[in-house]
């Protein structure tokens, strides 16, 4: 089973889009959406394990250029 998680994503004004777009092209993202609200872009993203999320969230999500801060909201199946 795999761990997938939410990716809430803060941006530099105007960003939003190309950050999104950027993302959506990144091994491992499902789903990367710009949203209004407190934040400007939603990922779904999935991994083997919860080391293997984490890297791929700093290595490769928070390196995209106009990112200013992100959430990470792992799945948890109740």
């Amino acid at each position: 089973m795999v761990v997938q998680a939410y990716i809430l994503i803060q941006t530099e004004v105007g960003k939003a889009a190309a950050v999104a777009r950027e993302i959506a092209e990144i091994k491992g993202v499902t789903l990367a959406e710009d949203v209004t609200g407190p934040y400007d872009v939603i990922v779904r993203a999935e991994a083997r394990n919860v080391d293997d999320l984490g890297k791929l969230v700093v290595a490769k999500v928070q390196s995209v250029d106009g990112i200013t801060r992100t959430l990470t909201c792992p799945v948890v199946h109740l």
